[in-house]
């Protein structure tokens, strides 16, 4: 996505968040692969948490329509939260304050994660849960799109960002560098963990554009993909509770 469609969009958003919320909204963020220069076309996505004095329904209701438009460019609805939310949930959302905390443009308001301490008491947990949860979703979906081509590669790019995510922390929670650029994990969890890389890469591949779909079997790439994300959940699993 080039930057200047970026600033230009996240303008239209910070205008109309501005507009529904007034005096109420503290502070706009963006982060993820937005704010790591690492957006690749219709695949990547703007993720965005709003942080508000108060959220109830009035503030729902307010968001309908930004949130409806939002999404219908391609992006996850905002995260709304209130700034004593963000104070009192670190420890329960490690994963999103981590990358919070590292990769982050202020578009709005001040920084409430500035001085956020980030418990890791249940963060080799929930790591191993989201991995185990995302793989389920992963064979659920494929389970309806095995003979079709286009669809099953479809799916394994969509999912193969949240698996560079998961697979980054999984880096981080082992004390390894956990870079930012999708290939640059998938290299590392094949260099630390063992786990194969390549289907992972590949789907990078497609996903930037550097890859042509028929240059890949989906079904045997779908194979070694399963392997790979089972494999990186071993890995997580045998690390010290």
């Amino acid at each position: 996505m080039d930057q200047l469609v970026t600033d230009k969009i996240l303008n239209q958003l910070l205008e109309r968040l501005r507009g529904a919320y007034g005096k109420n909204l503290r502070s706009v963020i963006l982060y993820g692969s937005g704010a790591a220069d690492d957006l690749h076309g219709a695949f990547s996505d703007l993720n965005i948490l709003a942080v508000l004095d108060t959220v109830s329904p009035k503030e729902l209701e307010a968001s309908e329509t930004i949130f409806k438009w939002w999404r219908e460019k391609g992006n996850p609805a905002p995260l709304l939260m209130s700034r004593d939310e963000v104070r009192r949930s670190a420890d329960a959302f490690p994963i999103e304050f981590h990358d919070i905390a590292e990769r982050k443009r202020i578009l709005h308001g001040d920084d409430p994660t500035a001085e956020l301490v980030i418990r890791d008491d249940f963060y080799r947990a929930l790591v191993e849960h989201e991995l185990r949860a995302k793989l389920l979703r992963l064979r659920q979906k494929a389970a309806g799109v095995l003979r079709d081509k286009d669809l099953l590669l479809r799916l394994m790019c969509d999912s193969a960002a949240t698996f560079c995510v998961l697979g980054r922390h999984a880096l981080k929670l082992a004390g390894h560098p956990a870079p930012w650029g999708k290939s640059a994990v998938a290299a590392s969890l094949h260099e630390k963990f063992g786990v194969g890389g390549q289907a992972l890469d590949m789907l990078i591949k497609l996903r930037e554009g550097n890859a042509r779909p028929r240059d890949v079997n989906a079904g045997e790439l779908f194979a070694s993909y399963l392997g790979e994300i089972t494999a990186l959940v071993d890995a997580v699993d045998r690390m010290e509770r």
